[in-house]
């Protein structure tokens, strides 16, 4: 009888540990797979995304100190290859808390702050592609759209004054 109920305190104990590792993985991962330059961020999965993207370095934090504590205490009574499971995923769940506390997209998403301009006729843009143009005076820039999707912002000086060109 008292094996059967520790047995079943076992397994709730994993239970929550699993469903707690799980909430503070997403927290981190999935705002980074949907929020992504080049691909698709369909509106609702992209509301999720930032949403739970703005509530993830504190829900990340708690969800991932009752890991560690629900580790803690499962560490005790499992064998080498439960605290193998263990290991790995708190390293996850820490890899996780860690970068849901950064802002990450400033890494996908950074300024262009060393611009490259070639004569029209020697540009690799295509006939057909999009540019947005700044031009002050004499001085004009023209910026391709496929380059600005990455980045969305280039500092830039056009005719002398500084500018941020942002898309």
């Amino acid at each position: 009888m008292a094996a059967t109920a520790q047995r079943r305190n076992s397994s709730s104990l994993w239970m929550m540990f699993t469903a707690s590792a799980v909430v503070t993985i997403a927290l981190f991962f999935f705002p980074a797979f949907v929020i992504r330059p080049f691909a698709y961020q369909a509106p609702r999965a992209l509301l999720w995304a930032m949403a739970i993207r703005q509530r993830a370095p504190m829900g990340a934090l708690f969800t991932g100190l009752l890991c560690l504590g629900l580790a803690l205490v499962i560490w005790r009574i499992v064998g080498i290859w439960g605290r193998i499971a263990l290991s790995i995923t708190m390293l996850l769940v820490a890899f996780s808390v860690v970068m849901a506390q950064m802002n990450y997209f400033e890494w996908m998403f950074h300024p262009m702050d060393i611009v490259r301009f070639e004569a029209p006729e020697q540009s690799p843009v295509e006939a057909g592609e999009m540019i947005m143009a700044v031009r002050f005076g004499s001085d004009a820039r023209a910026y391709p759209i496929s380059e600005m999707a990455y980045h969305h912002i280039v500092n830039d000086i056009v005719g002398g004054v500084p500018v941020v060109v942002t898309y």
